[in-house]
């Protein structure tokens, strides 16, 4: 028998999704892949944005054994909930999840929502083909954000074997780096953030895309925890590159960085990067998160010269199922070709 609840107990809700401990294979790392946009403190920097964010627990009995934390999004695309990173089930059954599935379905009819969109953490491998399919759900026409094809490190080799195993240029920069006059600030000061944004503002008209919304609210909440660091690289007397990094449990997430332009053959951000690799090495974790990358092979995505940054610190690819949609109204075809538009038009 399965019932859902809400849930605003922090230590409840933290504690789940912290027992998923990786037991060192790569399919256990998979599975226990911490869901950043599921986390109660995403959810309070949600709420502190303006948002209604719902917390449900699906319970087995007294056991919790999933978890999907809603966001409530009113945009002029369209009006859905959000189940970012989410749902969050030990084992996705036909009955766990259909039972969780008929709550929130409920409750978008409620908000009169026009669908609800997933994205959990699961492999393509990880599930049958056609369980989402089969209940509605298919592909959303939003490019692959969020993670969902992401490059990884294994952080518990020693650091000789991981400077072994980066690509050579990368090696040499962080070296050369580390002989330059360079001064790596590692803050977790909620004031400090004004040093990056505006690097990241200018990074954003450079680079054509809107910045992310609420970085100076997921930093002030994150670091309040500890669970976010600011790096700031000074040379010449001046901020010329910074990084925000979360340090969560089982893994640690490259979030956001930006870097001065006139300083741009300055390797600063190499050496930003590995600091924040040996901090997750002090701090236990085991695996290191570089977030999202695009295709290796296709030298004309918007990501392309990030990828190549990524993934010359050494590491390997994984791929989770893309995000889904389920409509639940006529309205759902204007989000779908808006976004569609919108991904075909910025070279996804």
């Amino acid at each position: 028998m399965f019932t859902v609840q809400h849930i605003d107990n922090q230590k409840q809700w933290e504690d789940f999704l912290q027992s998923r401990v990786p037991d060192g294979t790569l399919q256990s790392r998979i599975h226990s892949f911490y869901p950043f946009f599921q986390s109660f403190l995403w959810g309070e920097v949600q709420r502190s944005l303006g948002f209604i964010v719902d917390r449900l627990g699906l319970f087995s009995g007294k056991n919790l054994i999933g978890v999907c934390q809603i966001i409530d999004i009113k945009a002029k695309r369209g009006h859905y909930l959000h189940l970012r990173h989410g749902p969050v089930l030990q084992n996705f059954t036909d009955e766990a999840f259909d039972s969780l599935l008929a709550y929130v379905k409920n409750l978008a009819k409620e908000k009169n929502a026009s669908f609800i969109r997933i994205s959990p953490y699961i492999t393509v491998s990880g599930i049958p083909n056609n369980f989402f399919k089969s209940r509605g759900f298919f592909n959303a026409a939003i490019h692959r954000m969020d993670g969902e094809v992401c490059w990884v490190l294994d952080t518990t080799k020693r650091e000789s074997e991981l400077l072994v195993r980066m690509r050579k240029t990368h090696r040499y920069l962080i070296k050369k780096a580390q002989g330059m006059d360079i001064e790596i600030v590692r803050t977790t000061k909620v004031s400090d953030i004004e040093k990056f944004l505006p690097l990241y503002k200018d990074l954003s008209v450079r680079k054509h895309f809107v910045p992310h919304r609420g970085v100076r609210e997921e930093f002030a909440s994150f670091s309040k925890a500890d669970q976010e660091v600011l790096y700031l690289a000074q040379y010449d007397s001046k901020i010329i590159s910074g990084a925000i990094f979360a340090f969560l449990p089982n893994m640690a997430i490259y979030r956001h960085s930006a870097s001065e332009n006139a300083y741009r053959n300055i390797p600063a951000s190499y050496l930003i990067q590995w600091e924040a690799i040996k901090e997750a090495k002090k701090r236990g974790i085991k695996l290191y998160n570089f977030w999202g990358i695009a295709d290796q092979n296709d030298k004309n995505h918007p990501w392309a010269g990030l990828t190549l940054f990524k993934t010359g610190f050494g590491g390997e690819k994984l791929e989770f199922i893309h995000a889904m949609d389920l409509p639940l109204s006529p309205l759902y075809w204007k989000t779908y070709a808006i976004e569609l538009t919108t991904k075909l038009l910025k070279g996804y």
